[in-house]
């Protein structure tokens, strides 16, 4: 199978070098790399399965359509610029593409060891199961097996599925991945493959501001397409900060004027503090602190930004 390896960004950067001399050493070897960025990048790499494109100022999504409308490979793996693969990436992911079924197929974005220590503490509050829950497995290794709406930082999908699904086709960013996994599996009725061993390394924004900031604009998308994309987003596991917002701002008026209820209050607090205190432990000492407010922070953040999302009539993307 021949694979375009789209890369969309804003600019050459040291991520980005890094991004694609390691997409240059895969142990594959019939894929061209695509990059996207707003300006001409002038970096000089003799290494003719590299084709760059300028298109201006444009979102990822207009990004990534634009390379695969020059694209004429089977395949197209895309990978976000501060992300780079692991080596086996494309072979292990193309194995998949052995069952006809099977479109598009993503896997684990894990953190690098070599992040620093609050980006690695980001790391860790993402994988950790009170802000992972059920998806954690897109931040670890999990077990391998379908899903229905996967990141595009590591995303594979056959050109002809994702021709006929139209493309990306929306302005949403993020959540231009929710939109194509949603027509690949209910208006196509195809396969996404989750496989563990498809492995990239994705750098994560460093706590607190450049990591809440992201939660904040990842909640913001959910809550809205709870309404737009309700088959995909729907889901009792994006309520439950919001949830929890509501609990803590209700709760502390009702304690006041109810004992029993502020027994009941106190307790749940404490139990959700414990429970974060030990997630924090069970990383490493030296950022335990971190990734416990890490963890509440992130909570509150979604939880807020989330029904700022259920309750907008429309995102900033569709005006």
């Amino acid at each position: 199978m021949t694979v375009s390896i789209v890369i969309a960004a804003k600019l050459w950067s040291n991520n980005l070098e890094k991004c694609v001399n390691y997409c240059r050493n895969l142990n594959y070897n019939d894929f061209e790399i695509i990059v996207l960025t707003d300006d001409p990048v002038l970096a000089e790499l003799s290494d003719p399965r590299i084709k760059f494109i300028s298109t201006g100022p444009l979102n990822p999504a207009d990004k990534r359509d634009i390379a695969a409308r020059q694209s004429k490979a089977d395949i197209l793996a895309f990978i976000d610029d501060d992300a780079y693969p692991r080596e086996d990436w494309l072979a292990n992911a193309l194995e998949n593409f052995s069952d006809p079924l099977v479109a598009a197929v993503g896997g684990p974005g894990l953190t690098p060891q070599d992040d620093s220590l609050l980006e690695r503490a980001s790391g860790f509050v993402y994988s950790s199961f009170l802000v992972g829950g059920v998806y954690r497995y897109r931040y670890i290794q999990g077990l391998r097996q379908l899903v229905d709406d996967y990141p595009s930082c590591n995303f594979l999908v056959r050109k002809s599925i994702f021709d006929e699904a139209g493309g990306f086709s929306t302005n949403f960013w993020p959540g231009e991945d929710t939109k194509l996994c949603l027509d690949i599996t209910k208006k196509l009725g195809k396969k996404i493959v989750y496989d563990p061993q498809v492995v990239v390394y994705h750098h994560r924004r460093a706590l607190f501001a450049p990591h809440l900031k992201q939660i904040a604009s990842y909640a913001l998308h959910r809550g809205y397409f709870a309404k737009r994309f309700p088959q995909t987003s729907f889901r009792p596991a994006y309520f439950l900060p919001s949830a929890f917002v509501l609990f803590i701002a209700l709760g502390a008026l009702f304690s006041s004027s109810c004992a029993s209820f502020k027994m009941l209050y106190s307790y749940v607090i404490l139990f959700y503090l414990l429970a974060a205190l030990i997630s924090g432990i069970s990383c490493t000492l030296r950022m335990a602190l971190f990734v416990f407010l890490g963890i509440i922070l992130t909570h509150l953040t979604y939880g807020i930004y989330f029904i700022k999302g259920l309750l907008s009539p429309k995102l900033i993307e569709e005006l």
